[in-house]
């Protein structure tokens, strides 16, 4: 996206180029939805874009190129909101877990106590 959408990226030259990075877009837009629901309005969009075919002249490709990773981004903004709501759970008990040096102390202190007990044992 940063290759077509950038403020210092050059418009590409060849319609070569514009193939590549309509490839490259397609293949986002397809890892991305796998992300999010099918019938999310954005995905549907950049599924449009994805399916129409490429615009055959100078501009309308760039301009097809330019919407597809417009598209792209929304559906990168959509998932990372997404992603704040749900990296939020809902309020649960935490569990303990003890750390590796209470693990230790307490074996070890059920060792002395068992080396203290035996030998408070009266020997016969």
């Amino acid at each position: 996206m940063t290759l077509v959408l950038g403020e210092d990226s050059p418009v590409p030259e060849t319609a070569a180029d514009v193939e590549d990075l309509v490839l490259h877009l397609r293949g986002h837009v397809n890892q991305l939805g796998t992300l999010m629901p099918s019938q999310e309005p954005s995905f549907l969009r950049a599924q449009q874009l994805c399916s129409d075919g490429l615009p055959e002249g100078y501009l309308p490709s760039r301009v097809h190129l330019v919407r597809l990773a417009e598209a792209t981004q929304e559906l990168i903004a959509k998932i990372r909101l997404d992603d704040v709501g749900a990296s939020r759970p809902a309020r649960r008990l935490a569990r303990w877990t003890p750390q590796i040096n209470v693990l230790r102390g307490a074996v070890f202190a059920v060792a002395l106590t068992c080396l203290v007990w035996a030998a408070s044992v009266p020997r016969t």
